[in-house]
């Protein structure tokens, strides 16, 4: 079976900018992997090229073999991307909110249904999908769009700081609904997160970024085994040379 994502030595430059040098990981089918690194590691930059919405430099990547590049509008159809700063429209209620995003991803009524139903489980919201995205907490916000993100069960979900300016309680919610998600439906989840603590909840393997470069990686506990270190915070500070 083809690798969900692979990278291969992908370099990104903003003018003077490097926001990516030489970037390789793989993610396997079905696994929940993680992006990780402090604010301007290149996260964000690697997910946008994955989800075709930059183009890479130097590099290739490839999703479920499709290439990002040359073959952009198929690997569209089997993905889903939710940026850390995405919104809901405001003056639709959740329930609309779901409908109308499900009409591009449904071929008929019947699914669109479906999805909603399936969107309305995910994110727990009960009778206040009736109301307003305007007057939703943050918290429940962000649980509308991971709803929106995984509704259609996509072959890839691409989740941008997931948890982003949440509370401790929130967070925790948004988490456990991601990693029901894929033990359930076995979806494949890509994100990135400077919440190190986070990732180890739920991450099955990760790259840690800094600098547009991949410093260490695989799965959290044989990391935090091999650097002797109780996180990967700690793990981080090592391998950059802060501890």
């Amino acid at each position: 079976m083809s690798a969900a994502v692979e990278a291969r030595s992908v370099a990104k430059v903003f003018g003077s900018i490097h926001a990516l040098d030489g970037l390789s990981f793989s993610v396997r089918p079905g696994e929940i992997f993680g992006l990780i690194g402090p604010n301007g590691a290149g996260k964000t930059t690697a997910l946008r090229i994955v989800s075709t919405l930059l183009l890479p430099t130097l590099g290739r990547v490839e999703v479920f073999g499709a290439d990002v590049v040359n073959r952009a509008d198929e690997v569209r159809r089997f993905i889903t991307y939710l940026p850390e700063e995405a919104g809901a429209y405001r003056n639709l209620s959740g329930w609309e909110y779901l409908e109308f995003m499900g009409s591009f991803a449904a071929k008929n009524k019947d699914e669109i249904r479906e999805m909603v139903r399936q969107g309305a489980e995910i994110c727990g919201l009960g009778d206040r999908l009736k109301d307003r995205a305007k007057t939703y907490s943050k918290g429940m916000k962000r649980r509308l769009l991971v709803a929106r993100a995984l509704m259609s069960k996509p072959k890839l979900a691409i989740l941008d700081e997931p948890t982003s300016g949440l509370d401790v309680l929130q967070s925790y919610r948004v988490r456990t609904i991601i990693k029901r998600f894929v033990q359930d439906h076995g979806v494949t989840i890509l994100l990135s997160s400077h919440n190190m603590l986070e990732v180890e909840y739920l991450c099955n393997r990760v790259a840690l970024l800094n600098r547009g470069k991949i410093v260490a990686g695989g799965k959290p506990q044989e990391l935090k085994e091999k650097f002797e270190s109780p996180n990967l915070e700690e793990v981080f500070a090592k391998v950059v040379g802060f501890a």
